[in-house]
């Protein structure tokens, strides 16, 4: 799967009239009084007023559209470590990690960090568990891997949407003959590959969404725009990340009243992992907002165009995946 990078907003620092410590905090910026310079919040050193652009109205800055955290322009290419999991830069006092392949990690994703493939099994299981729960269950055995970026990009060979790629579901396709004699085409999933290292919720929506797409090419489903089946795989990968917001309450619940009824939630909706910590809260809240939000033509507006069918089919995803076999079937891709 590849996902869009989202795109920075430009914001406006104004100086106060009435500013009397000497170091005063103005939308995520600092002004030093001594020097009258600007100082970045995340490196704390005085920003060359000459160096960044400026208006009438004071001096632009750079914001993240979720975290809100604001900062100089000069970051975004000054190698300043952007954490792979929440994109948040390193603040001045904290520390990233490198991952092996050159990717940084903050300390709070690095909590749920999923390092490996034998780490990742857990939640390979509970994906599946939540497909079946959606009488959408994927009979067919094959791996989950976890991989580094540069493995990942060669088994992807070709990035065509100009994108980050974080997932991918490989497969092939061959023709058989049945024992009538016809030539069918048959689609066989070979493995899951997912980039390593990202944090447990991220990885598991990655997963949710490739197994969208081997859930597709098992069940036969060929042709379909790609904006519709990309869509669909991302309002898979949302619902399991909503699934998420209730795991932990669900959790509690469950072990508070083990004792007095034999009520329990259901496994194949509810999360393993017990309960969050208040970042993987705000993480959980990040990722759906990514998805949402995002402006790509292929997978934002493919998730907008399949939630709205999902809406208009009360929910109903098998009447969803009807619609969009009949709005692929003779209509031209002109883009893809």
């Amino acid at each position: 799967m590849e996902i869009s990078r989202n795109e920075e907003e430009d914001r406006i620092a104004t100086r106060t009239e009435d500013e009397e410590e000497t170091e005063t905090e103005t939308d995520g910026l600092t002004i030093a009084e001594q020097t009258g310079e600007f100082v970045c919040l995340h490196c704390h050193k005085p920003i060359p007023t000459n160096e960044i652009p400026s208006t009438k109205e004071g001096i632009k800055y750079h914001k993240h559209p979720y975290w809100e955290e604001k900062y100089c322009p000069s970051h975004d290419g000054d190698g300043t470590a952007k954490c792979c999991g929440c994109e948040r830069l390193q603040a001045c006092g904290t520390k990233h990690l490198m991952l092996a392949d050159n990717r940084w990690l903050c300390v709070e994703c690095n909590e749920s960090t999923v390092m490996d493939t034998d780490e990742s099994q857990s939640l390979h299981f509970e994906i599946r568990e939540f497909f079946k729960g959606l009488n959408m269950k994927v009979e067919k055995v094959f791996p989950l891997i976890l991989v580094d970026q540069q493995s990942l990009n060669k088994a992807e060979e070709e990035n065509q949407y100009g994108v980050v790629t974080r997932g991918i579901c490989m497969s092939e396709e061959k023709i058989v003959t049945r024992e009538s004699q016809r030539f069918v085409r048959e689609c066989n999933v070979t493995a899951i590959l997912i980039l390593y290292g990202l944090p447990r919720l991220l990885t598991g929506y990655l997963l949710a969404h490739e197994m969208m797409h081997a859930y597709l090419r098992l069940k036969g489903y060929r042709n379909l725009k790609t904006v519709l089946e990309e869509g669909i795989c991302q309002v898979l990968g949302r619902m399991w990340l909503e699934s998420q917001r209730f795991s932990s309450s669900n959790a509690s619940s469950s072990s508070a009243s083990s004792s007095s009824s034999s009520r329990t939630p259901p496994p194949d909706t509810t999360s393993t992992k017990g309960d969050q910590s208040d970042f993987e809260k705000k993480l959980l809240e990040f990722c759906i907002h990514q998805i949402e939000t995002d402006e790509s033509p292929i997978y934002g507006d493919g998730f907008r165009k399949v939630n709205e069918m999902l809406v208009s089919n009360h929910y109903n995803l098998k009447d969803t995946l009807k619609g969009i076999v009949i709005a692929s079937k003779g209509l031209q891709d002109s883009m893809f």
